[in-house]
């Protein structure tokens, strides 16, 4: 009969355990705080839509956040988010470019002096193109000059100028003035080569200092 009894007792400590679980004063419940257009603070124990316009948090039984969300955004807001978020980006894209660019060029030339004999090399190829197109103008010019002669000759004497004698100067024209455009352009990119290897050198000086002291 005692064990009987115990039986009965602890069953009855049992029901009334799961009974006090199940009680709806002891559920645990997420609510909803949020702040409206005046500056009131509610909370509710459902989503009002309203709460949307401005944004809520999501707090447990103990009044502790346990999630933010950020109030719902206008087609404009999202479009200007979605530039900035393009912007943004691009921005990036540039920057990584331009780290990309700045250690294959730190990889190429280790020290100053190796960017500058790089660059002075260019200068040189430059120089010596010119002068190699100088020495042929001087050369295309001087048989320009004597067929010139020999053609003024014949006509003071009365005599017509051969065709083959009138297409080589023709020739020789066209490529005197091609010899004296290209040495005139290269001499123009000898300038624009100089002032954009001043620029390259201050920006190698900038990037250098950055890694000795990042």
């Amino acid at each position: 009969m005692r064990s009987f009894a115990a039986l009965i007792a602890v069953a009855a400590l049992t029901i009334g355990a799961l009974a006090s679980a199940a009680s709806p004063t002891n559920e645990k419940r997420n609510r909803y705080k949020w702040v409206d257009g005046q500056g009131h603070l509610h909370y509710d124990d459902a989503l009002p839509m309203e709460a949307l316009q401005f944004g809520y948090d999501v707090v447990n039984s103990q009044g502790l956040t346990v999630k933010h969300v950020e109030r719902a955004h206008t087609a404009e807001e999202l479009k200007a988010d979605k530039e900035t978020a393009e912007k943004n980006a691009a921005t990036k894209r540039v920057a990584d470019a331009q780290a990309k660019s700045d250690q294959q060029m730190l990889s190429a030339y280790p020290t100053e002096h190796d960017l500058a004999m790089a660059q002075q090399s260019q200068i040189d190829m430059i120089d010596q193109s010119v002068h190699a197109t100088e020495v042929s103008l001087q050369n295309q010019e001087k048989s320009l000059s004597e067929m010139l002669d020999h053609a003024a000759d014949l006509d003071r004497t009365g005599k017509p100028i051969p065709p083959s004698l009138q297409q080589q100067i023709d020739t020789l024209r066209v490529t005197v003035e091609k010899q004296k455009a290209y040495i005139a352009n290269k001499a123009a990119q000898k300038t624009a080569d100089a002032q954009r290897f001043e620029t390259e050198l201050a920006h190698y000086r900038e990037v250098q200092a950055q890694r000795a002291h990042p």
